[in-house]
């Protein structure tokens, strides 16, 4: 059996603006309110986001890297 659970997910998007505690982030098109309370985070980061919170903030090169690392890992 897999460890893989699918309600385990988190997603990683960018914020567009933040009012009150609340950011309105990007996923590839589609805008969500996701609340900030658990980490500080400006316009224009990027964030790690479950359940409608923010978990974590990402830096723009990790997840670069991480997807060359993940399509080289197809290529092979």
């Amino acid at each position: 059996m897999s460890n893989f659970d699918p309600y385990d997910m988190a997603y990683i998007g960018r914020i567009i603006e933040i009012k009150d505690g609340t950011a309105i982030v990007d996923f590839n098109g589609i805008r969500r309110d996701i609340e900030l309370g658990l980490i500080e985070a400006k316009e224009g980061d990027y964030i790690l986001v479950h359940a409608g919170y923010a978990i974590k903030k990402v830096k723009k090169e990790d997840i670069e890297n991480e997807l060359k690392n993940m399509l080289n890992k197809i290529k092979d």
